[in-house]
């Protein structure tokens, strides 16, 4: 089912700790199942590494190096070291291989794109869906009337079934 341009849709909640990552980490082998291909973006709040002190990659990119690739045969890990703090959304998907049919983006909640919130009233602060439009569907742990659809948090064959038929 590959398409030219992937869709980007976000998995996102107002407070951290409400199960975006295993909500995802459910959602892809159910999707593949699918036959939709698929990538992930994960956002992080703060300074991450991907390798550490002591590993030739570490040394090299600490050296100035302004781009690392680390590879083998069956992975490969792209970091950037940027000067200033511009880089967007967009521009990191380009870098993405394309040949998927979905790109979903972890987090960013200010984002610009169509994004499903994981709402848990013992776990999220607020409702994100009562400001941002583009929130398109909630999932919870406890169903209530939204402006969007509702679906249930544990059935992860009816959020991967809303996610193909916004593809």
């Amino acid at each position: 089912m590959s398409k030219k341009t992937p869709t980007v849709i976000g998995i996102t909640a107002a407070s951290s700790g409400t199960g975006k990552t295993t909500l995802i980490e459910k959602l892809i082998p159910d999707l593949l199942h699918k036959n939709i291909n698929v990538s992930v973006v994960k956002h992080a709040h703060h300074n991450f590494d991907i390798d550490y002190p002591g590993k030739d990659s570490y040394r090299l990119r600490t050296s100035g190096a302004f781009q690392t690739l680390i590879f083998n045969k069956k992975r490969s890990a792209l970091i950037t070291e940027y000067t200033q703090e511009s880089e967007t959304l967009e521009k990191m998907i380009a870098q993405m291989d394309q040949g998927v049919d979905l790109i979903i983006v972890e987090g960013l909640k200010e984002g610009e794109f169509k994004k499903i919130e994981v709402y848990r009233p013992a776990h999220s602060k607020k409702k994100l869906f009562l400001q941002d439009k583009n929130v398109i569907a909630i999932v919870s742990d406890e169903r209530f009337d939204a402006s969007v659809p509702c679906l249930n948090l544990n059935n992860i064959e009816e959020i991967s079934h809303f996610i193909i038929s916004n593809l």
